[in-house]
């Protein structure tokens, strides 16, 4: 396999040799960059997006990032809480009155945010379809009982995360989640990342492999064979059009709003998004976010056992702060970066302290649960260029 393409400043030239050796050994195909001070440092990609046809990466080639888009989700909520436009300590139902009901009335969004309202998972199956369906989705959630006390504890939310966050913004905005994304986020920093991809863009998305790496994913295997009704398996397989083989080469899955899992885009554009939060909340001119809500974004929220994933876990607003050494999943030296990992490997974040923003992309898809080694790698690699 053919070695790096791209640009990289020659401080970071680690990061260029561990991404060559990724690509020589364990990647399909991959991108990764990273800014620092608002300018890039690093943009290479390479490799296959395509196994079987050999169909190289290119510069525009897109992928599915899965969680990784909910840290893109995010930054659309707290856009509307720079301006004043939604109160994190409301109740959803201010914005939402159909969340009222099951009691939810007085749940507060910033459990939406921080995976504490209870509500990863639907109980009653739904059809396949379902998952493409806005709608749908949004009503069901409303109409739906929490499996715990809201707040009582926190259990990430796999799917659902987007759909709650996603309506209030459509609440408030008029608009769905992912044209705002592109109207607020993407357009103004000619960012190559979409939630709802364009039927003319399909051409250019990576084909998904499975590699033979990682572990953790086995845990949440195990715990939807062990009881296929309940919450996990639910949170994961409910529609279970979620999990079925070639989802994600399918049209309906590209074209649709899924906020937690089907953004597709490139390392250059989830790096220069974390990069304009690592730049006090400015890139080009355009402010993407306030300090304050930077300082928002990585304040913790959960930190403890989760009742979903079945370790430890830490969640700012919306981001995944590092976890502890045991879940595996440390994003670099300092303890205020934020960002999210995606099943797969997938990864963007953001180092307020100093000042970068880092992504990675790849359609070679491992068995980790949360950071990818392959990403741990790239991350080191970052820090030791500082």
């Amino acid at each position: 396999m053919s070695g790096p393409q791209g640009e990289c400043d020659p401080a970071f030239q680690r990061v260029s040799e561990v991404f060559a050796e990724l690509l020589a050994k364990r990647e399909v195909g991959a991108g990764v960059a990273v800014w620092v001070g608002g300018r890039a440092a690093v943009d290479l990609w390479g490799g296959l997006a395509d196994r079987k046809t050999e169909r190289p990466w290119e510069r525009d080639t897109l992928v599915p990032v899965y969680s990784t888009t909910k840290g893109m989700t995010s930054l659309c909520a707290h856009r509307l809480v720079d301006r004043g436009e939604l109160d994190l300590d409301a109740p959803v139902a201010r914005y939402w009155p159909e969340f009222a009901a099951a009691g939810k009335g007085s749940m507060p969004v910033r459990f939406l945010l921080s995976h504490r309202a209870g509500l990863p998972a639907l109980r009653s199956l739904l059809p396949p379809e379902a998952l493409y369906d806005w709608g749908v989705m949004a009503s069901a959630l409303a109409a739906e009982t929490p499996w715990w006390t809201p707040g009582a504890h926190h259990g990430y939310h796999p799917f659902t995360f987007g759909w709650l966050v996603g309506e209030v913004v459509r609440r408030i905005s008029g608009k769905s989640l992912g044209t705002f994304l592109h109207d607020e986020v993407a357009a103004p920093l000619g960012l190559d990342f979409h939630i709802g991809l364009a039927a003319k863009d399909d051409a250019r998305c990576a084909n998904l492999a499975t590699l033979d790496e990682g572990e953790g994913g086995q845990r949440i295997v195990a715990a939807v064979m062990d009881d296929p009704t309940g919450l996990v398996a639910r949170a994961f397989t409910n529609p279970t059009s979620s999990v079925a083989p070639g989802h994600a080469k399918t049209r309906a899955w590209r074209g649709a709003e899924i906020p937690a899992a089907n953004g597709h885009g490139t390392a250059r554009a989830v790096a220069a998004a974390y990069g304009a939060l690592g730049n006090g909340g400015l890139l080009d001119g355009y402010r993407l976010l306030s300090r304050e809500g930077i300082e928002r974004c990585c304040s913790t929220q959960s930190d403890g056992p989760d009742l979903v994933l079945g370790v430890h876990t830490r969640f700012g607003l919306g981001y995944m702060l590092s976890q502890p050494e045991s879940a595996g999943a440390r994003i670099g030296p300092n303890p205020r970066a934020f960002g999210h990992p995606g099943a797969g490997g997938s990864i963007g974040f953001c180092d307020p302290d100093a000042g970068l923003g880092f992504g990675y992309v790849t359609n070679g898809m491992d068995r980790n649960l949360l950071t990818s080694r392959r990403a741990a790698e790239l991350i080191d690699a970052v820090y030791e260029s500082l």
